[in-house]
């Protein structure tokens, strides 16, 4: 299944460290077949507030992500990062091509109806 990396960063400063980052983040995940999908476009906030800056970077699966995370490569570069940068960063699953909200229901109904019967 699909996993994004995702960083929501809410402060950055630029300078050497970032630049030297940025000019090597995308070897890291080369190996990992690891693609930017968002990095730090236009935000238009729908509903409640936004602030920073989001980041989103797409793999096949969750052991490329993980695996992409936890490299030699990847951690060389991370506290060039993470010394300039307050960000929340996670891992997350993506859904199937032609996934419905619908096919969460089965899920939602089947857990509620075993707290149901905890409380009983």
């Amino acid at each position: 299944m699909t996993t994004f990396a995702l960083a929501h960063i809410t402060h950055s400063t630029v300078n050497d460290d970032i630049v030297e980052y940025l000019g090597r983040i995308d070897a890291t995940l080369a190996p990992y077949a690891g693609r930017f999908r968002v990095h730090g476009g236009a935000i238009k906030p729908l509903e409640g507030a936004w602030t920073g800056q989001l980041v989103l970077i797409e793999f096949p699966d969750s052991a490329s992500a993980e695996g992409w995370y936890g490299s030699a490569a990847y951690q060389d570069i991370i506290a060039l990062r993470t010394a300039n940068a307050s960000a929340d960063v996670i891992l997350v699953e993506g859904v199937a091509h032609g996934y419905k909200a619908a096919e969460a229901l089965a899920g939602l109904v089947a857990g509620r109806a075993t707290e149901n019967r905890k409380e009983h």
